[in-house]
């Protein structure tokens, strides 16, 4: 009998590998093969998908077996069960593995989920998952010591560090199809969005540090639009220099245009450098719910994600908006606009802050991100594989986002100037930068340490005909929390006047 016979761990390891990458990614097979380009960059992608599937795998379950010897190998034939069970959701229901599909899963009650299962799930389970439980319980193994799990996982994490970083010309279309991807991965997707289901939720409970309490010391009327841009890098704004005219709407608005650097290359950290109020790891209440407590008319307006937790009653996403005015387009950022003017006018408060949260110049399809008529720039290619494109279809694409991006800041520049009784401003900042193909990197993400510039580089614009701006050489993102304040006339032990662009 084969099971009488020892294996060493790694032939042990590599048999489940294969056994998982071939009995449980059919469907994630499939929807590669439906949506890559044909070409030998297509079959590139294929072939490194097998292999990354089959280094990850075995990877994983080298080391659990080796670190954990039988209670590894319970841990091991519990993924096999839930790669099955996953499977039948997956090819009965047609659904994506999720953090919100593992939410639905957490928080339904047996009486409903019961209803999900039949005959064939229990195949399925029987099949795919207890079969090769005989395996994994039945197969001696000789694990081998310390110099064998060295050589095995570094063999493992270096071929797994090759395919990833040689494909990097690939990653725009990888990143662009990274959820549903990643939703048929076997055991990752329900393990990875379980995690991320429970440190979403937790996110969510997460209690802000409070800031001393902030007292209004003005009476002027004011309103303030902070838009927070995505995606956007400074050197390819006119405004800074940059030999295309992609700023022709706030050109003639008489803004202010400060050097700038992000605090990251990521939007979720990019944003909670925005509203907060320093530098720091730890949440601190964020500036719209700071100055909702300073009694402040707080709204936020957004297309994107990645905020940290908003307290305002007046949260609107794009769907939210759509209702309110089923004539707008939903397709482009343009709809975060409408009705801000009468919402303005008719807020009871002195004080009104809009946030605008945007989406515009996030790629890779650039050129599905705005209206047909703002395609000044030509030739664009539609192709979400930056790789293929050529540098001046992709930086035309890119160019007529930060077009279209212009135009939404002198829209919203023309709400306040055309407001009455009210001191108006206008922040641009964006929340990263953005690569084009420079050095082979494309979009953003890349750690800070060794980030290029373009990721970091950022635009900072601001209207406010009725203040007197500050000459200085350079700001950040955390200059929004203290320059609003200073806008606002609200005080606080927190305001810091060398973080403020406006001058007394």
């Amino acid at each position: 009998m084969i099971f009488k016979e020892k294996a060493s761990l790694g032939v042990y390891s590599l048999v489940l590998s294969v056994y998982t990458v071939c009995a449980f990614h059919i469907p994630f097979f499939t929807y590669l093969r439906q949506h890559l380009e044909g070409g030998f960059n297509g079959v590139v992608i294929f072939a490194t998908a097998i292999l990354l599937l089959l280094a990850l795998n075995d990877a994983f379950y080298y080391l659990l077996v080796f670190l954990f010897r039988k209670v590894g190998k319970c841990i091991l034939a519990f993924t096999l069960f839930g790669d099955a069970v996953m499977l039948y959701f997956v090819n009965t229901y047609n659904v994506f593995i999720t953090d919100e599909m593992m939410g639905n899963a957490i928080t339904t009650q047996y009486s409903e989920a019961s209803g999900f299962f039949s005959w064939a799930s229990v195949l399925y389970v029987l099949l795919l998952g207890f079969v090769p439980m005989l395996y994994v319980f039945g197969r001696k193994v000789d694990y081998g010591g310390w110099k064998s799990f060295a050589g095995h996982m570094g063999g493992a994490v270096g071929l797994l560090a090759l395919l990833i970083f040689g494909n990097m010309k690939n990653w725009p279309w990888i990143d662009r199809n990274s959820t549903e991807l990643g939703a048929l991965v076997a055991p990752w997707s329900y393990i990875v969005n379980t995690i991320r289901y429970e440190a979403g939720k937790r996110q969510q409970e997460v209690k802000e540090i409070p800031l001393p309490a902030p007292v209004s010391v003005s009476d002027s009327r004011d309103v303030c639009i902070l838009i927070i841009g995505e995606s956007a890098r400074r050197d390819h704004f006119s405004l800074y220099g940059y030999g295309k005219e992609t700023n022709p709407y706030t050109a003639r608005d008489s803004v202010t245009a400060y050097v700038a650097d992000a605090s990251a290359t990521y939007t979720r950290a990019g944003v909670k450098a925005i509203l907060e109020y320093k530098d720091t790891p730890e949440l601190y209440e964020i500036l719209p719910n700071y100055l909702q407590r300073a009694g402040v008319d707080v709204s936020w307006r957004t297309s994107n994600w990645g905020e940290p937790p908003v307290h305002t009653e007046k949260y609107f996403r794009k769907g939210d908006l759509k209702e309110r005015f089923p004539e707008a387009d939903d397709r482009y950022d343009g709809i975060l606009l409408e009705g801000l003017r009468e919402d303005i006018l008719s807020s009871d408060r002195d004080k009104v802050l809009v946030v605008i949260h945007t989406y515009t110049n996030h790629g890779p399809a650039y050129f599905s991100n705005y209206p047909p008529e703002f395609e000044v720039f030509t030739p664009v290619n539609p192709s979400v594989e930056m790789g293929k494109v050529s540098r001046e279809e992709l930086f035309n694409a890119y160019d007529n986002s930060i077009v279209y991006a212009d135009y939404l800041v002198h829209s919203a520049i023309e709400v306040l100037r055309n407001l009455p009784d009210r001191r108006g401003c206008v922040l641009f900042v964006s929340d990263h930068g953005e690569s084009l193909g420079e050095n082979n990197l494309y979009m953003h993400g890349v750690p800070m340490a060794m980030a290029p510039r373009e990721q970091i580089e950022i635009p900072f614009v601001v209207w406010a005909p009725d203040e007197r701006m500050k000459n200085l050489e350079k700001v950040g993102q955390h200059h929004v929390f203290h320059s609003v304040l200073h806008f606002f006339g609200i005080e606080t032990p927190v305001f810091d006047e060398e973080m403020c662009i406006f001058a007394d």
